[in-house]
């Protein structure tokens, strides 16, 4: 018998000895389950490729997310277990830089990927006995997706341009970043509501948190690095079903005239209709567009698909005039780097996070919300009880034991150049379509 021939034929008892304990196992409950499927996951290598970590890996990105709150009374002392951790690395020489001009993914070999592997088992993403090769196994792939994962990237298992710029940065900025948030996490402690929302705005995402465990997470679109989404403690106490948009000074000088001097339709084809003091209509052809300042007019887009805010707008008291709203440009969530508006947070999937707020209000249901939001008629919804409402710059936590997360560091806070990785993404200047959303004034 050929050794490969052996080795296949090795792999098929073993999968069967294993397959058949976990059957018996199955019938006496899912804990015992369980165990046996470890068993089969973690049963020794066989080969240079091993297929029965493939199961095992494609689970590693996912054990990153949990329902545990940024906010959560374990964050602080996870945290503080993170700096210790870090710190030790530090002392023991950091991690090694990863230089490749290749594509690394699996089946990939190159000796860079000896570079990958070390710098994966210092961080804790790769098991060190994974041991060290060129080779781009399994337990590599699996190992860079739950990197990828900890660090708000694509958990697709391939060494692009932005993690392999995260890959880089190095351990005593890190450590310097765990300790730069420990004192805003620290600044948070305490008892912050029953329920309450929290907008990460680096992580461009929210919490909907209840009872201490997060209820919904949603994806976020917030401030360019030019107009920024403030830091604010506030609270949620209304819900506009099919709102109105009124522009802002700041975007009517900024993009609204200078879009109208190259389509005098534009207003009309958005459904933006002007009015004055007393509330009478006036003609956009009455107003000279070319002048140095915008007319001391209001700015105001009827409700509808197009509108700015699409079906919703969720109100809190603040004095920056920003709100969260939805958006009907939808595709902008599917983006890597989520930093386009002009202050105000667009939020996926937002009449989940309404339907949430509303719950506690009654009449509201999930179903006449939808039922009003298909009318058409802009509807104002006082909240029975007010939710708080936290806008935070968080950019490296550990919410679960163990599991590290960082953010790039988008409006460069954080003191290290090197953490704003997506930096000239957020300065990009505008290319014709107006950020409808509030700005802070």
């Amino acid at each position: 018998m050929s050794k490969k021939n052996g080795i296949d034929a090795f792999s098929r008892r073993a999968f069967l000895r294993s397959a058949a304990t976990f059957g018996a196992v199955a019938c006496a409950g899912a804990a015992g389950a369980q165990d046996a499927l470890n068993e089969i996951i973690n049963s020794p290598r066989r080969g240079s490729w091993d297929d029965q970590y493939d199961a095992k890996a494609s689970r590693t990105a996912t054990t990153v997310v949990s329902n545990t709150p940024v906010f959560g009374p374990e964050t602080i002392s996870h945290v503080q277990q993170a700096i210790f951790d870090y710190q030790n690395i530090v002392s023991s020489g950091g991690w090694p830089m990863v230089a490749t001009s290749l594509k690394l993914e699996i089946g990939v070999t190159d000796p860079s990927v000896q570079q990958l592997r070390q710098r994966l088992m210092v961080s804790g993403d790769l098991p060190r006995s994974a041991g060290i090769s060129s080779q781009f196994d399994s337990y590599v792939d699996g190992a860079v997706k739950r990197f990828q994962a900890r660090h708000g990237l694509p958990a697709d298992g391939v060494i692009g341009e932005y993690t392999l710029k995260a890959i880089n940065v190095p351990a005593t900025t890190r450590l310097g970043q765990l300790q730069t948030n420990l004192v805003r996490l620290q600044s948070m402690s305490g008892d912050l509501g029953r329920r309450y929302v929290m907008v990460n705005i680096p992580a461009a995402y929210i919490e909907a948190v209840e009872n201490g465990r997060v209820a919904l997470r949603h994806t976020a679109i917030v401030g360019k690095i030019d107009r920024q989404s403030p830091i604010l403690n506030s609270k949620i106490y209304e819900v506009i079903l099919n709102p109105y948009w009124t522009a802002p000074r700041s975007i009517i000088q900024k993009d609204i005239m200078p879009l109208m001097r190259k389509d005098p339709t534009y207003l009309k084809r958005n459904a933006i209709r002007l009015f004055d003091g007393s509330g009478g209509e006036v003609s956009p052809e009455t107003v000279d567009w070319n002048a140095e300042k915008a007319p001391n007019l209001m700015f105001r887009q009827d409700p509808g698909k197009i509108n700015a805010m699409s079906s919703t707008k969720i109100n809190f008291h603040n004095e920056h005039q920003v709100y969260m709203h939805d958006t009907p440009q939808q595709g902008l969530f599917n983006k890597l780097m989520r930093f386009e508006s002009s202050g105000c947070v667009r939020v996926q999937n937002v009449r989940d996070l309404s339907s949430w707020l509303l719950k506690e209000t009654p009449g509201w249901s999930r179903q006449q919300m939808e039922a009003t939001i298909k009318t058409g008629v802009n509807t104002p919804i006082t909240l029975a009880e007010e939710v708080p409402v936290f806008f935070t710059y968080i950019t490296a936590w550990s919410a679960t034991d163990g599991v590290v997360q960082f953010r790039d560091d988008i409006y460069q806070r954080d003191g290290a150049t090197e953490l704003a990785l997506q930096t000239p993404y957020g300065v990009e200047q505008s290319s014709g379509s107006v950020e409808q959303d509030a700005l802070p004034q």
